[in-house]
């Protein structure tokens, strides 16, 4: 992408995070299943940082080399027509500002960033986050920044923590804000708390559907790895268990 292209990419990303009617985001892990997304009619890809390590043979938490996470990137990016927001963790050891400018140079429209240590899964201090994500701003001012928070993770999981955070975040021009994990009963009430700008919630089995959030005022509603959870523990273990007894991995 030109940089003409990334920044009408990430206008037309921002433009989809409407509280009330949420983006819904699979998550993908590379190229090919990033086509199936684009292809089955989603406008915007997602990328999920546990899974592409797992598919590139690392673990999450900063396993992952900065250069092969960007790459990673770079080459769904590039593989499909839709925007394209990536999942860089805490953004694999680089200054904020490099941060901001690899993301532009890869072609992404926007990423998710997080406030805890990779790591040590330790909540990073308040004002050294935002000093983070500011400088991240800064350096890309068209990337759409999805700010991951981690209290409900790796802190106390305090509701009033978590908004300050998001309050916090806001401020300095986040798009929006991820309160991971976050219990579905205290979503709408944390919706009303940020003032009704963009909040992205996760969906997994047994929680709140994009149907049930959309009323709670979402914007967003991400997936993580459990796409690619769901396809390799069940359905290609199942198949390929199958092929050791000399059966068809397509019966059934």
């Amino acid at each position: 992408m030109t940089n003409t292209d990334v920044t009408e990419a990430a206008k037309a990303l921002r433009a989809l995070h409407v509280p009330g009617s949420p983006l819904v985001v699979p998550n993908a892990w590379d190229v090919s299943s990033a086509r199936v997304i684009a292809e089955a009619g989603h406008p915007v890809v997602a990328t999920t940082s546990v899974a592409v390590a797992a598919a590139l043979g690392f673990e999450d938490g900063h396993d992952m080399p900065a250069d092969v996470a960007f790459d990673a990137a770079r080459r769904i990016a590039a593989a499909v027509d839709v925007p394209v927001t990536t999942d860089i963790e805490r953004g694999y050891d680089l200054p904020p500002a490099r941060i901001g400018e690899r993301l532009a140079e890869i072609g992404v429209a926007g990423c998710n960033l997080e406030d805890s240590e990779p790591r040590a899964k330790v909540m990073v201090d308040l004002a050294e986050q935002v000093d983070f994500l500011a400088a991240v701003r800064a350096a890309n001012p068209d990337l759409v920044i999805n700010a991951r928070i981690d209290e409900y993770l790796h802190g106390g999981k305090s509701f009033d923590e978590a908004v300050r955070r998001a309050q916090a975040y806001f401020e300095v021009g986040v798009d929006c804000v991820f309160p991971i994990r976050l219990p579905g009963d205290r979503v709408a009430a944390f919706v009303e708390a940020v003032g009704r700008r963009p909040v992205n919630v996760g969906h997994g089995p047994g929680t709140p559907t994009p149907n049930d959030l959309a009323p709670l005022g979402v914007a967003r509603v991400s997936f993580g790895p459990g796409l690619h959870n769901v396809l390799m523990a069940k359905h290609l273990k199942k198949m390929v268990t199958a092929m050791l007894d000399g059966g068809s991995p397509y019966a059934g």
